[in-house]
């Protein structure tokens, strides 16, 4: 009896213990602690997304997930989508920033640039990652004096400014800027398009409409300034020095390069007001669909180019698919892979050798590849190693 007393006394003073402030506030901290803790290490894990070490030891960690109505959706729906998310697109806001646009492109592109070149990014900062600033880098390898213009409202930040540090340090001109896209496309076939849009009393479509703004921005963009347009997923491995007014093929009928069957608009070369980039954006504006892939891309630089061949057509170059897209869609995956055997290896060493001699760069299809993990010793591995200015941590 006295035992059991005993034990109930304990029991009482321990319960009376861990209700006193003393211990609640020691509980409090201990749980702050871990909160810390696991904030940390969340943070050093998004970090390693952006510093990285090693492209064969890269992961894709971040599902971006697009801006975009429901995909079985009516039009009015759509519309109305639009209305409610119109505040997210930072493309159709005209800022103090954004209206300094045309002079922040003549101050950085000037005369001083061997090459001027334009990206266009519509997406946020976080997702410009490993693969983008590769292509960036590229570009630099091969022209040392070039010039490039990021055109993107998220870039155009201290974020992107941080992201873009290192070649600035080594004294690469590249650059961001917010653009004005109702000032940009003014004078020009689809500044009503344009306004429509905005006005949400256009259909959007489907498909992610950051995706077609920029099909529309990088053609407004070489018919303002002239210069050479990129893809982020190109890989520039020779000099675009001696291009001038030209366009890719991406598939050519069987054994006969200059019967092209499909163009691309992931690379463009255009002086200042062309008429075929005139023509583009007059066909984006008139035949715009946004529920089909590639309608206002590169199916859209192809209809256009195959109606005007006859009459403009000496005025620009349609260039082979080894020029831009040496390897399809189909092909790429393999590029990203260590040769597994001597007839790889063969292969390998082959494929290296044709993008050498004959190729200006190297479309990596992202849409395609964005999940695959660049193996060491790939071809892709190789490229990127040989075509990198920074070259951060790259295994050699």
């Amino acid at each position: 009896m006295e035992k059991d007393n005993s034990n109930k006394k304990s029991l009482s003073e321990q319960l009376k213990y861990t209700n006193s402030p003393v211990f609640s506030t020691a509980i409090f901290a201990f749980i702050m602690l871990l909160v810390v803790v696991g904030t940390m290490l969340s943070n050093m894990s998004l970090e390693s997304t952006f510093f990285w070490t090693s492209p064969t030891s890269e992961v894709i960690t971040t599902e971006r997930k697009p801006l975009a109505p429901p995909k079985n959706s009516t039009s009015r729906y759509r519309m109305a989508w639009l209305r409610s998310h119109l505040q997210e697109f930072e493309v159709f806001k005209s800022t103090n920033l954004s209206e300094q646009f045309h002079q922040r492109v003549l101050e950085s592109l000037n005369d001083e640039c061997e090459v001027r070149f334009f990206m266009t990014w519509f997406s946020p900062a976080d997702y410009f990652g490993k693969r983008e600033l590769l292509a960036v880098e590229s570009v630099f390898k091969s022209h040392p004096q070039g010039c490039l213009m990021i055109v993107s409202g998220s870039m155009d930040s201290p974020q992107g400014s941080t992201i873009l540090k290192p070649l600035r340090d080594l004294g690469y001109k590249v650059f961001a800027a917010t653009p004005d896209l109702s000032l940009l496309l003014e004078n020009t076939p689809a500044k009503t398009w344009f306004q429509e849009m905005k006005s949400c009393k256009r259909d959007p479509g489907r498909i992610p409409l950051s995706q077609n703004l920029s099909n529309l921005a990088r053609l407004a963009i070489l018919y303002k300034y002239g210069g050479v347009y990129l893809d982020t997923d190109f890989i520039v491995t020779r000099s675009f020095k001696v291009l001038k007014n030209s366009i890719g093929a991406q598939t050519v009928v069987e054994r006969d390069s200059k019967n092209w069957t499909r163009l691309n608009n992931a690379v463009l070369i255009f002086e200042r007001e062309h008429p075929l980039v005139y023509s583009f954006i007059e066909e984006f504006a008139t035949t715009f669909d946004g529920n089909k892939w590639g309608h206002n891309g590169p199916y859209l630089v192809t209809r256009v180019v195959q109606r005007v061949q006859e009459t403009i057509g000496s005025s620009f170059t349609v260039l082979p698919p080894v020029a831009f897209y040496p390897f399809n869609w189909l092909d790429i995956p393999r590029l990203f892979q260590t040769p597994r055997s001597s007839n790889d290896s063969r292969l390998l060493k082959a494929d290296l050798i044709e993008l050498n001699r004959r190729s200006y760069g190297l479309h990596l299809w992202n849409k395609i590849t964005k999940k695959l993990k660049i193996e060491k010793g790939s071809a892709i591995d190789i490229i990127i190693s040989e075509h990198c200015v920074v070259c951060r941590g790259i295994q050699r």
